[in-house]
């Protein structure tokens, strides 16, 4: 793994506030070092890395449609992000609450998608 995706971990798993040793559903989590960080900090720091790429857009200078491709990465990093918790996650009401984000944010990447499709992009 490289040095920058350990740092992309630690700072999501830090910006999450899990502590090192944190608790996790009842059990003590298992401590991993810098060079091995957890499976889900891994998946999250993927997935947070992969849509910031997909933001990175060339703007049109059309605001609607800018809105648009930027608003697709964003809400497909919020997907990616709801299945590592659902891969990971222990809660139920967490897991419900990433459900239901996968379900929302489906419909409205369909639905910006029509759009764009229906105004020429």
């Amino acid at each position: 793994m490289s040095l920058k995706r350990i740092i992309i971990a630690l700072m999501l798993a830090a910006s999450f506030g899990i502590p090192a040793g944190a608790q996790e559903g009842g059990h003590q989590a298992m401590h991993t070092s810098a060079a091995e960080p957890a499976p889900s900090s891994k998946a999250f720091a993927e997935a947070n890395a992969k849509m910031h790429k997909d933001m990175d857009i060339d703007f049109t200078g059309n605001a609607d449609i800018d809105f648009l491709r930027g608003m697709i990465a964003h809400h497909q990093g919020a997907i990616d992000m709801a299945k590592v918790e659902l891969e990971h996650g222990k809660d139920a009401k967490l897991r419900k609450l990433a459900e239901d984000i996968i379900k929302a944010q489906e419909a409205e990447i369909t639905m910006m998608k029509e759009w764009l499709a229906k105004n020429g992009e």
